[in-house]
């Protein structure tokens, strides 16, 4: 590998801003799933807190064109791919493992028993090779019925091979004009669902998914490639209430209004403002590690999820009892994504970045 080629691998900076407002919205779908699998919608304090997926995409868009727009032309596409891979990978390989574990030996239900191992098998390589293949009446036709998050993942490769294909080469004035025409595509999902986004997850609902990235990716893209970066003095903390605020808006008959806007215009908002923050040094360290563990926690506590709902189903908790699990859950998910992010994805990206390195070096 050359010195210039080495210079154009190497990582760019961080917005820790950014990072610590990933860490936020995936806290946020980890209470939502939650809250979700015990109250209706109406019923659920945190009710929009699947829009956290829509931050996670347009965010991505943005980091993406931040991180290669101006050294993609000098990369080869099979060192993109293996950069994606090394940092998206790993976790997909441990949520399945996790999820199927889960499954197995899940003590509230005996649902593994109705499927024969042959079918058990195809779902799990299924689930590490990304292909969707949702078949589980039981997990309502997940896509991947034992890492059900990973349907974003999904969404976000498909991205990621667009992006090194065809869409960092086009000009800002067509970046527009597709971001337009998705935009739209928004809309249109929004009023055939009944007015919610919250599609994409399942067999049903699959190409709801392929409209939320769309439109999202390509706005984060559009922000970076437009420098729409707004300087302001709102912090972490003051950006965290405003992204918070997105999740809690009451889920309610004006969805169909209230979620698209929220998707096309608010969280686009808020990635300009947090590329634009000024970040209190105390605050720093907080962020770094909230956009570390962001992605460990997304991609581990679903496993958890199926297990509480059916000691729910089994046992139906009171309310008392329901805000100790939630809260000790919580915690201790965030406890396994810290593990797995310090014991598993950390050591393993490493690994893999040092041998990929050395197998350039040697050619």
């Amino acid at each position: 590998m050359t010195k210039q080629e080495t210079s154009v691998l190497k990582p760019k900076q961080h917005f820790e801003i950014l990072d610590g407002l990933r860490g936020i919205a995936a806290l946020a779908i980890v209470i939502f799933h939650f809250m979700e699998i015990v109250y209706e919608p109406g019923k659920n304090f945190i009710a929009h807190g699947f829009l956290a997926v829509d931050f996670f995409f347009c965010l991505s868009g943005f980091v993406i064109a931040y991180a290669y727009h101006d050294r993609i032309d000098k990369m080869k596409i099979t060192d993109f791919f293996k950069l994606r891979l090394i940092r998206l990978h790993p976790l997909v390989i441990f949520g399945s493992v996790l999820g199927l574990l889960t499954f197995l030996f899940d003590p509230f239900s005996s649902h593994s028993e109705t499927y024969e191992t042959g079918k058990l098998i195809l779902i799990f390589l299924c689930s590490l090779f990304m292909i969707p293949f949702p078949v589980m009446p039981d997990r309502y036709f997940n896509l991947f019925g034992f890492n059900a998050p990973a349907w974003s993942l999904f969404w976000e490769y498909v991205a990621n091979i667009l992006y090194i294909l065809f869409l960092h080469k086009l000009s800002r004035r067509n970046l527009f004009l597709l971001t337009l025409l998705a935009a739209v595509g928004i809309c249109f999902v929004s009023n055939r669902a009944g007015g919610s986004l919250m599609g994409g997850w399942s067999g049903e609902n699959f190409w709801d998914g392929c409209a939320r990235i769309s439109y999202s990716f390509l706005a984060g893209m559009l922000i970076y490639r437009s420098n729409w970066i707004i300087k302001s003095n709102l912090g972490f903390i003051g950006l965290s209430a405003l992204l918070l605020l997105a999740f809690l808006i009451p889920f309610n008959n004006w969805n169909w209004l209230t979620e698209p806007i929220i998707v096309l215009f608010y969280f686009p908002l808020l990635v300009a403002l947090g590329a634009g923050a000024t970040l209190k040094q105390e605050f720093k360290q907080l962020c770094i590690f909230s956009g570390k563990i962001s992605y460990p926690l997304y991609m581990t506590h679903y496993a958890v999820m199926f297990v509480f709902a059916n000691y729910y189903t089994t046992y139906k908790p009171d309310t008392t009892q329901l805000v100790f699990i939630i809260t000790t859950g919580t915690i201790l998910l965030l406890g396994v994504a810290y593990l797995t992010m310090v014991f598993y994805d950390i050591p393993i990206r490493k690994y893999l970045t040092t041998r990929r390195k050395k197998v350039s070096h040697s050619k």
